[in-house]
């Protein structure tokens, strides 16, 4: 959380994600912080890739990151990042929101 804080702080509001996806690898590369980016995920039934998934970052090997731009947490970001830990299967997700007030974060756990 404290390198989006920093991100933020260093960038201020108005960016495309893109941008705060950037700043955020640079971030964490001088935190020397364990991540990967663009983290391929694939949808499988029946031991047959059906779909094709990308997350934004992997933190510490089990911290699927998604960011956002925006004022609000939408149903459809939830729902995409449930789909992200399902096909990975992994337990926690996190979006970061970087809003025109700040830094917001959500944490959805998968249950499964």
């Amino acid at each position: 959380m404290g390198c989006c804080f920093n991100v933020f702080n260093k960038l201020g509001p108005g960016h495309r994600e893109k941008v705060y996806q950037n700043a955020l690898r640079e971030e964490f590369e001088s935190k020397k912080l364990n991540f990967k980016e663009q983290v391929y995920a694939p949808v499988q039934i029946n031991g047959k890739t059906i779909g094709k998934n990308y997350f934004d970052f992997l933190i510490l090997e089990k911290i699927v990151l998604e960011l956002k731009k925006g004022d609000g947490f939408f149903r459809r970001d939830i729902e995409q990042l449930y789909s992200y830990l399902s096909a990975s299967g992994l337990r926690l997700g996190i979006i970061i929101n970087f809003t025109s007030n700040g830094v917001k974060h959500k944490r959805v756990l998968n249950a499964f």
